[in-house]
């Protein structure tokens, strides 16, 4: 009996009621879950609320603010993130509401595979394929998570239904192309993998329109391309070089770490093929199987009555292309992740249906309604605790995802404490177990639900930094019972934070299993501020109280030069001076010793910096009451340099407005201290961040090894200021003591330096070009200067200029191997390919 075909308006009802009740089940099931979100969930969280928090003051003519708004998320594409934003503006910040993206998402995936089905065969494989997308384990399991892969699925989905209209149509066929060439650009700025999934079916239709010289299809497929380049270009040119350099970390050595198998080896081949039964569940693998067996007995039976496949093959042979090219490819990355595969579970599940309906068997009815009903029965057994969980443990196994009802966890209880303890700073959380409950992630997304006002990040995982990192924040949270994935060095840092007397037990909680958490602070913070007392508008006393004063300070009478020395400075002022100030602090060498030195001291360095925003640039967002002054202490340390002359040094301050760029004098209490070489050595704070930037960037001029111990420590000290506002506090105090007339060669060119890493680290191009550029006429004869502005022109898609740099430096010194690898990957950008294999092999 022939089936009855449905038109489309039937087809559009059943769909949007199979969206609604998907829907609801979602939505009630996040409804009941009271879960943090894990790792990957909340980090995924973060991206969102940074670009929530970009979006509320968009600044679309402006480029510096294009540039800065791809910057915000420069290893994930922001795609998933800015799509997410508009449901932050309506329903809040909490995770349930962002997860609320996710049924657009299902929409668009239950259209694709519709239409995808109703385009190669008919609407009614194409209903009964967007049906089983719903209930097929793989996907109802990963949209309950807000993670990249199922958004990458339904985007996925979308341009593959597109690219095969205009495979199969002739009308349209421009607009089809166009509209293919943006679905495939926002694939590529929601996930780079989208590429394994279509690849292999873009270059097949190339192919065969080139083999059939169909110029004009080959010119649509060209037109496809520059549109999806007006979607992600932008993007991927602006993080690019990150994006390459995060490559190993995000494949290689996640996979070493997780145990994923070499590429040598027929694992990594079949490591897919073995779990797609848990994907996609038993009975879905068994019944169709079951089915195409029956219809062979049938076949071959004497007098039996069945018809031949009743579809287009060519159009069968379309999909099997696009599953195993999106196989094979998804095979060739080392990390792998049952979630890695799940763009292919829709065309399977296409599949699925056409084996499904299209044998003319006895039963056949009754076979499709108990696949969909048992298959609905094991997606609310596995979504829910129904009980019967012995069946859904044989038949679906592997992918049961109740909701987590029990006790709540106090992640944002940690966080409140953190404010109401500081509310005037932005603090830095040592998250040191690793957990799903329990991470550096989750804790910042908490605390960017509070202005940002609290970052989390993992510290304590190399030995040989755990007294820095231990010295370096003033909050840390440490747990009891599993630890969860965490390096060695973590016990010892742990015990250092709960046994080391640096910090006292703030307050501890109770987790769910038992183990408990604890949260430290430190006795005597790096940073604290306190209210005082309001004073009266338009007074004349009033302008006395919005300069910013330094009522005390704190500091050895004698120091030795070359280590930490103690200071603690206490700054009063408006809150609006206090946020938006960097003080510059010159410790000069006293004028009365000057006039005697010899000629062995006027080689030497005669005063020291310590510049840096007040409160490190640790004081929070939030606007508070402009009518009271408030008081800000910090404890820190400075550093003299080795190679300083003996004698008294007195202070001078002045106080910059980061975004007025005005200065003027501080009043500062009398101030001396001795600087002895014999001085006894003093314990002392680490150093402030600016300090240990400006103090290590000048190796950058000896040679490119020096670069290995730069980025080392910028790479520790940046999980320290979740802003890295210390990189703007360096740039903005060095550049304006590089516009004063009075400093020495030396100075300049340390500074130059300093700046020019600040702007590096900012991805600053154009500041960071200008500041090499002043380093080559500084210092001519240093071919590295003139290797790093090359570096930069590169980063920036200018190779010829590169080009014109590295060959100065070649002539200065020919021999350096980094400047050949750059003169080799200039070579490439410009496609001179026959100079760069010369000068890469």
């Amino acid at each position: 009996m022939r089936q009855k075909q449905i038109n489309r308006k039937q087809s559009l009802i059943i769909l949007v009621v199979i969206w609604l009740i998907v829907t609801a089940c979602d939505r009630l099931w996040f409804f009941l879950d009271h879960s943090v979100p894990a790792w990957d969930q909340a980090d995924y969280l973060n991206g969102a609320l940074n670009y929530w928090h970009a979006l509320q003051n968009p600044q679309l003519f402006d480029g510096d603010w294009w540039r800065s708004f791809w910057l915000i998320s420069s290893k994930i594409p922001p795609l998933h993130y800015i799509l997410t934003t508009p449901l932050i503006n309506l329903w809040g910040t909490s995770a349930d509401a962002a997860s609320l993206v996710m049924i657009f998402y299902n929409a668009l995936l239950l259209i694709s595979i519709y239409g995808l089905g109703t385009a190669l065969f008919n609407a009614n494989i194409g209903l009964w394929a967007a049906g089983l997308c719903q209930v097929l384990p793989g996907l109802y399991y990963y949209r309950l998570e807000f993670l990249l892969d199922y958004p990458l699925t339904a985007i996925v989905a979308f341009s593959f239904y597109l690219l095969t209209l205009w495979k199969i149509g002739k009308k349209k066929s421009w607009l089809l192309a166009i509209a293919f060439g943006l679905s495939f650009g926002f694939a590529l700025l929601l996930k780079q993998t989208a590429l394994f999934f279509l690849f292999v079916p873009i270059v097949w239709v190339l192919s065969a329109c080139i083999k059939d010289r169909q110029w004009l299809r080959v010119s649509q497929l060209i037109t496809a391309f520059f549109a999806s380049l007006v979607v992600f270009y932008p993007w991927y040119r602006t993080n690019w070089l990150l994006i390459l350099t995060s490559g190993k970390r995000a494949t290689l050595d996640s996979a070493i770490a997780e145990g994923d198998p070499a590429l040598n080896s027929l694992d990594a081949w079949t490591y897919y093929i073995k779990i797609l039964p848990y994907l996609l569940s038993w009975h879905i693998l068994i019944i169709p199987l079951v089915v195409f067996f029956l219809y062979l007995i049938y076949r071959f039976l004497p007098h039996a009555s069945i018809s031949r496949f009743p579809h287009n093959k060519n159009n069968l042979k379309w999909l099997v292309i696009y599953l195993i090219g999106g196989y094979l490819l998804s095979s060739v990355n080392i990390n792998k992740d049952a979630r890695y595969i799940l763009p292919l579970l829709p065309v399977l599940s296409l599949m699925i249906a056409i084996a499904l309906l299209s044998w003319r068997i006895r039963w056949q009815q009754r076979i499709l309604w108990v696949t969909i009903g048992l298959s609905i029965g094991l997606m609310l057994l596995n979504m829910f605790p129904l009980g019967l969980n012995f069946i859904a443990h044989s038949l679906s196994p592997r992918v049961e995802h109740y909701p987590y009802s029990g006790t709540k966890y106090p992640n944002a209880e940690v966080v409140q404490e953190i404010m109401r303890t500081s509310p005037y700073l932005r603090s830095t959380l040592g998250v040191l177990p690793s957990t799903p409950a329990i991470n550096q992630h989750n804790f910042s997304f908490y605390g960017g639900q509070n202005n940002f006002q609290v970052v989390g990040r993992q510290v304590g995982i190399r030995l040989e930094e755990i007294n820095q990192d231990a010295n370096s924040l003033d909050w840390f949270l440490t747990k009891t019972g599993d630890q969860g994935s965490i390096p060695e060095a973590q016990q010892a840092i742990t015990k250092l934070i709960e046994t080391g007397g640096d910090f006292k037990l703030q307050k501890d909680w109770t987790l769910p299993d038992n183990s408990t958490l604890k949260l430290y602070h430190r006795s005597q913070p790096l940073v604290t501020v306190e209210k005082l007392e309001a004073f009266v508008n338009n007074s004349e006393e009033n302008k006395i109280n919005e300069t910013i004063k330094l009522s005390e300070i704190i500091f050895p009478d004698t120091a030795a030069p070359g280590i930490p020395i103690p200071v603690t400075y206490q700054w009063q002022g408006t809150w609006k001076q206090l946020q938006q100030g960097i003080v510059l602090l010159t410790w000069q060498l006293d004028q009365n010793l000057v006039s005697n030195l010899n000629q062995t001291d006027k080689v030497k360095d005669s005063s020291w910096l310590h510049d840096h925003g007040i409160g490190m640039g640790m004081l929070a967002d939030s606007k508070h009451d402009q009518q009271s002054l408030f008081q800000v202490t910090e404890t820190t340390a400075m550093l003299a340099p080795e190679n300083i002359i003996t004698g008294d040094y007195k202070l001078t301050a002045t106080y910059l407005d980061r975004q007025t760029k005005e200065t003027y004098p501080i009043a500062i209490p009398d101030t001396k201290i001795t600087v002895d070489p014999n001085a006894a050595n003093i314990p002392a704070p680490e150093l402030d961040l600016v300090t240990q930037l400006r103090t290590i960037a000048p190796n950058m001029g000896q040679d490119i090894t020096g670069l290995d111990p730069i980025f080392a420590q910028t790479a520790r000290i940046n999980q320290y200021d979740g802003k890295q506002d210390y990189l703007a506090q360096t740039e903005l105090a060095l550049s304006y003591r590089l516009a004063q007339d009075d400093i020495t060669l030396q100075q300049r060119l340390d500074w130059t330096y300093a700046v020019g890493l600040a702007q590096v680290l900012q991805q600053d191009v154009g500041g960071a070009i200008a500041s090499f550029k002043s380093l080559t006429e500084l210092d001519s004869n240093n071919p590295y200067n003139y290797a790093y502005l090359a570096f930069v022109y590169l980063y920036d898609w200018k190779p010829r200029l590169a080009t014109k740099e590295l060959n100065i430096a070649l002539k200065i010194n020919p021999d350096i191997p980094e400047v050949k690898t750059l003169s080799g990957v200039a070579a490439i950008m410009r496609g001179n390919f026959v100079k760069a294999w010369r000068l890469l092999t």
